[in-house]
């Protein structure tokens, strides 16, 4: 029904290639996957990227944006708004078809209007073939992360796979995730006998973790950094990389800590060669207004989910992070 144009094709290849070169070491400059915790509405989500297409021209000589366009949302308890690929508008009742073709359409007008090709997380492995001709950029959450089907189809893509830790911090899960990702498997996908030959793209992503006592701690600090460098060499895996989240437990939900976060990366980058061949990149959650709104509030650009920073903060730790490369 919505098929991509050969001109699109071709623009959204290019996007691959320059975003694998980070990961490879051929390119040298910093990857922000940066957007609204979940795309809610269409027209605010849009609003957002053109604004991040101007600033992106500003700071194309350091930084490639992918932008985060999440069009569905894992729910610890199954409960609350689940993402536009249930709800194409999150006050009316679930409609999965008008799901689809809805989270088809603002992946394509992305790239179609921006030449961005975006980012979104991989929650349902059967949903991801009507949006994976679009995406230059994949995440396997932390609650999905040691899940087989979602390692196996990883391994099979050819972009980059960022494996979040799990809610636990325990990092083995995600080291073994990745080595899955990067190997050859063969498996049954959609009702397809698949082969596939391993994505040497497939990393890491940190994002924090909650302890035993349900307190979330970080694990962006310069010896998470190094502890990780030396699991990846010790366990012999192609392309050792991390994404950083500035969001979710590292953070612990204060959006506004993003910012300092950012730059703590950065700084340590910095201070270290390996750390700063690892770090490729941030993961920031933002939108057009700060903080997050209930369902039905009708806030324009502000989350429905977890809180962002607006995009006064934005644009200004945007261009910072450009000065501190």
């Amino acid at each position: 029904m919505l098929p991509l144009s050969d001109e699109l094709a071709k623009r959204k290849a290019q996007n691959d290639e320059e975003i694998k070169k980070i990961f490879s070491g051929e390119s040298n400059k910093f990857l922000l996957v940066i957007g609204p915790c979940s795309a809610d509405r269409e027209d605010a989500v849009m609003e957002y990227i053109y604004r991040l297409k101007r600033i992106s021209e500003q700071v194309q000589d350091k930084i490639v944006i992918v932008p985060r366009v999440y069009t569905g949302k894992p729910r610890t308890t199954g409960e609350g708004y689940k993402g536009l690929v249930h709800q194409p508008n999150p006050v009316e009742p679930p409609d999965m078809f008008k799901g689809i073709v809805a989270i088809r359409k603002i992946h394509m007008r992305v790239l179609e209007e921006t030449g961005f090709s975006t980012a979104d997380e991989m929650l349902y492995p059967e949903n991801h073939r009507y949006i994976s001709d679009l995406l230059s950029y994949v995440t396997v959450g932390a609650r999905s992360v040691e899940n087989q089907q979602h390692r196996l189809l990883a391994s099979g893509m050819e972009v980059p796979v960022g494996m979040k830790n799990p809610t636990s911090g325990d990092i083995s899960v995600m080291m073994n995730a990745i080595k899955a990702g990067q190997s050859s498997h063969m498996f049954i996908y959609r009702g397809w006998e698949v082969e596939s030959s391993g994505n040497p793209y497939t990393h890491a992503i940190l994002r924090g973790y909650v302890n035993k006592n349900g307190e979330s701690l970080p694990n962006y600090h310069y010896e998470d950094l190094s502890h990780l460098n030396d699991t990846y060499i010790r366990m012999g895996l192609q392309n050792p990389s991390v994404i950083v989240d500035c969001s979710h437990s590292n953070s612990d939900k204060h959006y506004k800590a993003q910012v300092r976060i950012a730059k703590e990366v950065c700084h340590n980058r910095e201070h270290s060669r390996a750390i700063r061949s690892l770090v490729k990149g941030l993961m920031i959650e933002s939108y057009l207004e700060d903080g997050a709104q209930k369902i039905g509030d009708g806030i324009y650009g502000k989350s429905i989910t977890d809180p962002c920073i607006g995009w006064a903060r934005t644009e200004k730790l945007i261009l910072d992070i450009a000065d501190l490369l």
